[in-house]
């Protein structure tokens, strides 16, 4: 009888450890509403960038990516994403889809613009700078003669 005692109060440690880790994971995860302020742009192209993906400014996280979708009117990328309150977006504001490194990994980095109305809750930033795949730019350099040995090969027929 002692021994079922002792099993069940350190299986009951167990979970409270395990609900206080889950509960300081979650906190940490940036899950959930960010709060602040929604914004939406448009983009020929998202590659890489996922919900959930950083919102910088200067390199500086300042929101989050919620959602993404698909205009069917216009076939351009419709991405919702939520700015901090106390960070205020002039209307002539550009955001633009940028690598984090070269292994991959997307954020959306905003430029401030120079007016002096601010963006609200729900309106669009309509400046805007696609994706850039490395993988077409490599293909295209490497198709295109870029090394040299192609080109020189090729004028040499007639």
């Amino acid at each position: 009888m002692h021994h079922n005692v002792v099993e069940t109060v350190l299986g009951a440690v167990v979970l409270i450890v395990a609900v206080v880790f889950l509960g300081w994971a979650y906190s940490r995860s940036n899950a959930g509403d960010p709060g602040g302020y929604q914004l939406v742009a448009s983009f020929d192209r998202v590659d890489g960038l996922d919900t959930g993906s950083d919102v910088r400014i200067s390199g500086i996280k300042v929101g989050t990516v919620l959602s993404q979708s698909l205009d069917t009117d216009t076939y351009r990328a419709e991405v919702r994403f939520s700015v901090r309150d106390g960070v205020q977006l002039p209307t002539d504001s550009s955001a633009a889809v940028v690598s984090a490194s070269l292994l991959g990994g997307k954020y959306l980095a905003l430029t401030p613009g120079a007016d002096d109305r601010m963006l609200g809750d729900g309106q669009a930033i309509t400046l805007t700078q696609s994706s850039v795949n490395l993988e077409d730019l490599i293909g295209r350099y490497i198709f295109s003669g870029g090394g040299g040995q192609q080109g020189a090969a090729g004028s040499a027929m007639p």
